[in-house]
């Protein structure tokens, strides 16, 4: 079987899909994107196309290896995001050449099914009650939203308090019949950090995502050390010599990788092998569309120390599109009581409706995330 061709569709509302064709007829679909980058990474899947066409899809070992090391200048956000979507569409075209799901062909299952969380929005505590309230009524107890708003390097206690309400008056609505983590998303340096973790931890939440950014990981096991709450961290490191380091150094209990940024299904099973051996949790980062879903729930069946699965299901950032639109088996992506079953059609398990993606393809616009400054006028963290 050989490559024949790359066709790349960027989407609404804010995803890009891949199809990988070969002369053999077996199709093959990915998700490589970087939120508000989709352009960037159309072009340099397309110059990886060089390294594809004519070439075997069944060596995905060998062909990944060549993306990440034939071009010298390697890893960052941009090239593995091109890598990973690649890379999920040919574990979908080997799994429909021998006529079984992806995870049968990591090792097979360790587990029968794995818990799905749902992000909040809301920018007042009635709002996002109220969006806990319908996500209840679906099945959902688990959740995540945002810890905070825009935090200076060093901020006002009337910040700090606000932040702290909104976690009150989740806990005093729902008790501990949920469960929530808060994503400071990279928001909050350091300093702050300290304080609002310390203010938060009567209210157990499930995890602080991101407390300071990836490139201040040395701060991880330092934060860890003043806490009993675990720490979560990875949709920004994007290969496991980055999360060798992190792990090395201590502080994170939850690594939560991207597997349509982190080079794909084949370095993300390889992360979370990393992740096991430092008794430490995985829970892939996916707020985007089916097939990024799709890949995550294969190294989640496969990788033991998976513990939840985000998804995006009525996220706030999904304007003209929701996550199972261009799905025509949409029955499998169905859950019971807040958990997804495994997909266990072959390959990646998603029947793209492909007609629809190519109408929509044409009127997809330019995402971005919104750019915010602090009152000075100098630039905030969004």
């Amino acid at each position: 079987m050989k490559i024949t061709k790359l066709t790349t569709y960027r989407l609404p509302p804010r995803w890009m899909f891949l199809k990988i064709e070969t002369d053999e007829g077996i199709v093959g679909w990915g998700e490589p994107v970087i939120e508000g980058r989709a352009r960037s990474v159309e072009a340099a899947v397309h110059e990886f196309s060089d390294y594809l066409i004519g070439q075997d899809p069944a060596r995905i070992n060998d062909l990944w290896q060549v993306m990440y090391r034939g071009g010298f200048y390697r890893g960052g956000a941009i090239l593995m995001s091109a890598i990973a979507g690649i890379d999920q569409a040919l574990w979908d075209i080997k799994g429909k050449a021998l006529g079984v799901p992806v995870y049968q062909l990591l090792g097979g299952l360790v587990r029968d099914n794995i818990k799905a969380y749902s992000w909040v929005g809301g920018d007042r505590p009635a709002e996002v009650i109220e969006g806990i309230r319908k996500l209840r009524a679906i099945g959902f107890d688990t959740f995540k939203l945002n810890g905070c708003e825009e935090l200076g390097i060093i901020d006002n206690s009337r910040k700090i308090d606000a932040a702290v309400n909104t976690v009150a008056q989740i806990r005093e609505a729902f008790g501990n019949q949920i469960e929530f983590g808060l994503d400071f998303h990279g928001r909050v340096h350091a300093p702050m950090a300290k304080v609002l973790i310390k203010e938060l931890e009567p209210y157990r939440p499930l995890f602080i995502e991101e407390p300071v950014l990836a490139e201040q990981a040395e701060y991880y096991p330092r934060l860890a050390a003043q806490t009993h709450l675990p720490i979560a961290a990875g949709e920004r490191m994007y290969s496991r010599f980055e999360f060798k380091r992190v792990l090395d150094a201590g502080g994170l209990a939850i690594l939560q990788p991207d597997l349509s940024h982190a080079g794909g299904i084949t370095e993300c099973v390889k992360i979370a092998s990393m992740a096991e051996a430092y008794d430490v949790a995985l829970a892939p980062h996916c707020p985007l569309g089916p097939l990024a879903l799709a890949a995550c729930l294969h190294v989640d069946f496969v990788s033991r120390n998976a513990v939840f699965q985000e998804q995006s299901m009525g996220i706030h950032y999904n304007k003209g599109a929701e996550l199972l639109d261009y799905v025509v088996n949409k029955e499998d992506f169905s859950m019971s009581n807040g958990h997804f079953a495994p997909l266990n059609k072959p390959g990646l398990g998603v029947e793209i409706n492909e007609q629809l993606v190519i109408e929509r393809s044409q009127q997809a616009t330019d995402w971005r995330n919104p750019l915010w400054r602090y009152p000075d006028g100098s630039v905030a963290e969004w």
